[in-house]
């Protein structure tokens, strides 16, 4: 019966660091930000080969596809969160048509075997959790503040992929992603300062 118990428990033991050893890596796996296991994969691929020139162009192709999937998921929470009409339509807006953009370039990474990110990167949680802690009209202006900051930011790397990709259809794709990243540029900022005029107006009634 001793002899049973100890082997017993020997093969328990076995187990325990079995699954501890698979639930590390696990989590190990969790950690990896998606957006650099696409830059690895990309850097991999494209590295010393035919397609060497493709190794910088790709990082074009997956900034956008990272600012496509934060656009749609914050643009869901400002229809949920978004205090007035106005944000919750800005936030249909972003979730349409950075759809329609994420699939074009899509499809591109497909044509030209880039490797996406796949899930929530770090970039995307940290926006995600920054807005999640705010409401109302505190949550409308963080929004805002982060659509123009958002879309300052990509507008400045597409316009380097506009005039800076050795592809030419990647230099086309960027080129013609600009007239929208600057309409919803527009449109933040107008959000923007008329969040800012409110905000005056309501500080100038208190102070009468």
């Amino acid at each position: 019966m001793k002899r049973t118990s100890f082997f017993a428990k020997a093969l328990m033991g076995a187990a325990v660091v079995t699954m501890s050893m698979g639930a590390v890596s696990c989590k190990n796996d969790k950690q990896e930000d998606p957006a650099e296991v696409a830059e690895e994969q990309n850097e991999q691929k494209f590295d010393d080969t035919a397609n060497d020139n493709l190794e910088d162009d790709s990082e074009y192709v997956t900034m956008a596809a990272e600012v496509d999937m934060k656009e749609i998921e914050l643009g869901k929470l400002a229809q949920q969160k978004g205090s007035n009409a106005e944000i919750k339509a800005f936030g249909k807006m972003m979730v349409d048509q950075h759809t329609t953009s994420s699939a074009t370039t899509k499809a591109l990474a497909t044509k030209k075997n880039i490797t996406l990110p796949m899930g929530t990167t770090d970039k995307m949680k940290e926006a995600m959790d920054e807005l999640n802690k705010k409401t109302g009209k505190e949550f409308d202006e963080a929004y805002v503040d982060m659509m123009v900051d958002s879309h300052q930011m990509t507008i400045e790397k597409i316009e380097k992929a506009s005039e800076n990709a050795k592809d030419e259809e990647i230099r086309m794709w960027a080129a013609n992603m600009l007239p929208v990243l600057r309409t919803h540029l527009d449109h933040a900022k107008k959000l923007d300062e008329k969040m800012e005029g409110n905000t005056s107006s309501t500080g100038a009634a208190h102070n009468h």
